[in-house]
This record gives structure tokens, C-alpha cells and sequence, in this order.
């Protein structure tokens, strides 16, 4: 390792693994909901506003070419959120997230086994036990997946306190008087606060539900979007190209399909709508971690869990694996990161979780399979992650893989199959599928190279499906030609 390494890692990891607790930096981890991966002002989407994430990509290293590993359920915060607390895969990770095993440690959890406070405010979209596992102090805590528009959405979420024994189940939730994000912003802001005088390291998780819907009864910050003034997605389509197997899932039947440009604009401007509004509050949380005196050390995150489509290939929920709905925003900001670099290496989300732990100059726990990013947190480490290919599953019916600024997709809805191959470096809206219509040798060539690489992660990654034959001691739910449960699913995965 050269000099210029060393130095720069011995400035984020602060102390060696042997030091005390109260010599280690501080984490802040602000985590959004449903965030396209793209729509940010500093990343060219010119048509929303976003000076505070903006911020936080000049001050740090973004990481362009993250994905979220997918999901066995249409609700991909779920296990997207349990496994960058658990740094472990799609298929690693117990019931699609819904639980995470004691067998799993979390990093927060690590984090207060050594000294750390450790809090939290907003979503947790997992069990209650393991959540006081995980955190120390809470508050407006939000137990599930999204706001329901019949309660308010939103505008009235339905929010809990921390309960130190975790009998959550015996609490009655309050109603709170704000629009969600400010809540946990609030929550966040009160807790940076209070530890101004203190010097006890932190790790203070901020999850967001914004700019998940309900779009509804939203309090505007600034001038309300104009959706005329809108640009339309470059991949806009009124619908999709074929049935996917997930056309009737509650993301695509709360706007039915064909959308027309209007019906797009309009939601496009509640969405950039949304993601203002929360980048307000996420200004208001950076602004209080300046005043309490803690900014310069600590290692802050920005992140989103999944993506959405809002009218990209005729879709606007996040079950797929384009990169509109797979892809996630992901950068870190901290003492010795490279300010305003764009790293476009492959990593996922998770990845994160390792991340930290070498940071703040500790091991990860046994049970993290992710791999660090910490080196390509460096001047010039542009692309140099520790993966060279990623691999995406969707419920039984979608897979994909990731390789060589290309990425295969293979689809099979009820014994159909439909494959696509994109050209991600010269066609990074995925609109043009090289292997549609009477594909070239090429394109036929590496297809099946692409088609043997899945292959092969899918068996590495203990995927319940498989792409020739059954699988293990059960049945391959690829042979069966059939979409999975949720339930099911979750029992393959203990």
C-alpha cells in the first residue's frame, strides 16, 4: 500500500481496533426512501433542487454505480434496509428482512457493545426485538413499510417512542403534528443537540420516508414544481414493453397504465416536490451536527434504499431491476474522503456496512459478507471497488447480472422467457435491448457469456432459483414458471 493510502486511511480509521470508544469518530447515516439513484441536482437532473444533498456530494465521494441487491417482495425497503444494518446479501439475510436474526449482528448493534449511543429516528421496517438490539435511544420512530393514505399519509404519521424493554407491541402510537421527515428531522436535530457537550461516540441513524408515497397534503418549501416546466424521462413509454409479471403490483395500479406525458409531469413534480422537502430537513440535521461540533468528526452517509420508475419504461413502481429502480444514491462524507469525486465503481448498498467498520478503525462482525469500500475512498480510486460484477434478483421471476459497463436481464413469467442486454456505458437509459428482434453474433456471444456469469453468482449466492434445474432439496422456482410467494419465499431463507 503507498504512502498517500496510508495517510488517508489512517485519517478515517482514527484509531486501530484496540483503541478506547471515546477516541472513534462519529457516524451519521441519513437513509431516504423510494430515491431515484439520479434525481439530484449535483448529478445533472437539472430540474429538482436539492442544495443540501448537493452539498453533502461536494463535501464527500459518491458512488455511481451502487445497486440495492433486490428483494423476494414488492417491499424492497425491507430487506434493502436489514441488510446495510447486517452488511449481508439478498439471499443472506433472514425472511426478506422482515426479521433480522440474532445469528446477524448489526452494525449499530456492534457499535453499542463498544461504548457507542447509538440512535435512531423514523423508519424500521424490521422486527421490534431487533430493533433495541440495534439502538440505545430513539425517538418518532416509524414501525412499517409507508405512511397509509388512509390515515393521512404522510401529513399525520402514526409514530412511536423508545421503549427501553421494547414491548412495542403494547404501546399506543401518536399522531404527529408535522409532516413526517420534519418529525425525524426534529428527532435528529434534539439528539445532535444534546450531545454537543458529550463525549461519547455516536452512531445516529436518520431513516427517512420521504419521498415514498402518499404524495399527498404536502408542505411546500420554495415554489411548488411547475409540472409543464417538467422534462419528461429520456425512457419514458405510456407502458411497458411486455408483461414483466408484476403489472398488477400496488406500485403500478395507483397510477393504472397507459400514462400519458401530463399524467407523468404531474407526478414527477410531487415527486421532486418530496425529495425538496426532505432535503430541506436533511439540511437542518447537517446544520445540526455543525453547531453541536461534532461535523469534523464524524463520517457522514447519504443514501437512498431502492429507486423508483416515475414513467421510465412504462413503469412507476420499483419492482424491476432497471437501473431506475435498482440503482441507489450513495456518498460518504468524512475527514480524508476526496471532496466532489464521482467513484463509478460497482458496489452494493450493503457494502456500506463494512465500510464504516474499517473507518472508524474496527473489525466487521463475523457475520458481514460485504466488502469494504474504504480504499476506493481515496484520490484517484475511481472504479476501484472490490467487485467486478453484481448480481440483482427480483422475486422468482427477474435476474439479472451486472459486468463489464454491460447488464443482462432475464425474465420468466409464467414459463415465458424474455431476455435484454444493455449496453450501459453507450445507452444508460436501457432503451435499446441488443438482443430484440434478430440479434448479432456479438450480442448472441455475449449473452451467453452474461447467461453462464448469472449462472454461476446465482449458486454462489444460494439463490432459490436456478437457470437449468432444480436446485438443493427443493424445487427451483425458475422450473416452476410461476411467481413465489412472499411467504414462501421467506421460508427458503431462515
Amino acid at each position: 500500500m503507498d504512502k498517500k493510502t496510508l495517510l488517508t486511511l489512517s485519517v478515517l480509521a482514527s484509531v486501530g481496533a484496540g483503541a478506547s470508544a471515546q477516541q472513534r469518530m462519529n457516524v451519521l447515516f441519513i437513509l431516504t426512501d423510494d430515491f431515484q439513484n439520479n434525481a439530484i441536482h449535483a448529478l445533472g437532473r437539472e430540474d429538482v433542487r436539492t442544495p443540501n444533498i448537493d452539498y453533502i456530494y461536494s463535501q464527500g465521494t459518491a458512488f455511481t454505480n451502487c445497486y440495492t441487491n433486490g428483494a423476494i417482495g414488492g417491499a424492497l425497503s425491507m430487506p434493502s434496509r436489514a441488510m446495510i444494518m447486517t452488511g449481508r446479501g439478498m439471499f443472506e439475510i433472514a425472511q426478506d428482512g422482515w426479521v433480522i436474526s440474532p445469528r446477524h449482528t448489526m452494525l449499530p448493534e456492534q457499535l453499542r457493545g463498544l461504548g457507542y449511543r447509538t440512535f435512531e429516528t423514523g423508519k424500521w421496517h424490521s422486527d421490534f426485538e431487533s430493533f433495541n438490539r440495534a439502538f440505545s435511544e430513539a425517538e418518532n420512530i416509524y414501525f412499517g413499510g409507508m405512511h397509509p393514505y388512509e390515515d393521512g399519509g404522510h401529513a399525520t404519521p402514526r409514530l412511536m417512542h423508545y421503549d427501553p424493554k421494547g414491548d412495542y407491541k403494547n404501546q399506543q402510537p401518536f399522531v404527529g403534528d408535522k409532516f413526517s421527515s420534519e418529525m425525524y428531522a426534529d428527532a435528529a436535530v434534539d439528539f445532535l443537540k444534546r450531545s454537543a457537550g458529550d463525549t461519547t461516540p455516536f452512531f445516529a441513524y436518520v431513516a427517512f420516508t420521504s419521498p415514498h408515497d402518499p404524495r399527498n397534503r404536502h408542505p411546500w418549501y420554495g415554489t411548488p414544481y411547475d409540472p409543464d416546466t417538467l422534462a419528461l424521462p429520456v425512457n419514458y413509454r405510456p407502458r411497458h414493453a411486455f408483461d414483466n409479471g408484476e403489472m398488477r403490483v400496488r406500485d403500478e395500479v395507483v397510477v393504472p397504465a397507459p400514462r400519458s406525458k401530463e399524467t407523468v409531469r404531474k407526478e414527477l413534480a410531487d415527486y421532486y416536490g418530496m425529495i425538496s422537502e426532505v432535503d430541506t430537513q436533511i439540511g437542518r440535521v447537517i446544520e445540526a451536527l455543525r453547531e453541536s461540533g461534532k461535523l469534523d468528526n464524524t463520517i457522514v452517509v447519504f443514501a437512498g434504499d431502492n429507486g423508483l420508475a416515475m414513467g421510465q419504461h412504462g413503469l412507476m413502481g420499483k419492482q424491476s431491476l432497471y437501473d431506475h429502480s435498482i440503482k441507489v444514491p450513495l456518498a460518504v462524507w468524512a475527514p480524508g474522503v476526496p471532496k466532489g469525486e464521482r467513484n463509478e465503481g460497482l458496489c452494493y448498498l450493503y457494502d456500506i456496512n463494512p465500510t464504516l467498520s474499517e473507518l472508524l478503525g474496527i473489525a466487521p462482525a463475523e457475520s458481514v459478507t460485504g466488502r469494504s469500500l474504504a480504499r476506493a475512498l481515496r484520490r484517484g480510486a475511481k472504479g476501484k471497488t472490490q467487485r467486478d460484477r453484481l448480481w440483482l434478483a427480483y422475486s422468482s421471476i427477474h435476474r439479472a447480472l451486472v459486468m463489464d459497463g454491460m447488464k443482462y436481464i432475464v425474465y420468466n413469467v409464467g414459463g415465458r422467457i424474455t431476455e435484454q442486454l444493455f449496453d450501459l456505458e453507450n445507452d444508460p437509459w436501457e432503451m435499446t435491448n441488443l438482443l430484440a428482434g434478430t440479434p448479432s453474433k456479438r450480442s448472441l456471444k455475449l449473452a451467453e457469456r452474461f447467461r453462464a456469469a448469472l449462472r454461476e453468482e446465482m449458486k454462489k449466492g444460494n439463490d432459490f432459483c436456478d437457470l437449468d434445474r432444480p436446485q438443493g432439496d427443493h424445487w427451483s422456482w425458475w422450473d416452476k414458471n410461476e411467481k413465489i410467494s412472499w411467504t414462501d419465499g421467506v421460508n427458503l431463507i431462515k
